[in-house]
């Protein structure tokens, strides 16, 4: 863990790093979402077709969007 100092520029709290997209809402907890990323991997998985359809096929599991998750830190509740 990094404790960086305090800027005062900053709004807090802020994302400083990330890796990979969040699981998408109701997967199935660490299970169903691993077995989301076998599948989304390889066409010939039995449940290939099921996720793509519930995740879409545009999600992405590498992606990770630090503004993104910069803008929903900032629209909580101080």
């Amino acid at each position: 863990m990094k404790v960086l100092p305090i800027e005062s520029s900053a709004t807090h709290p802020i994302c400083i790093a990330g890796k990979r997209a969040c699981p998408p809402e109701d997967i199935g907890g660490i299970w169903g979402y691993k077995e989301q990323l076998e599948a989304s991997n390889n066409p010939d998985h039995p449940e290939y077709e099921n996720l793509m359809d519930w995740a879409g096929e545009d999600f992405d599991p590498t992606e990770f969007d630090i503004q993104a998750v910069n803008a929903k830190l900032a629209g909580l509740p101080k």
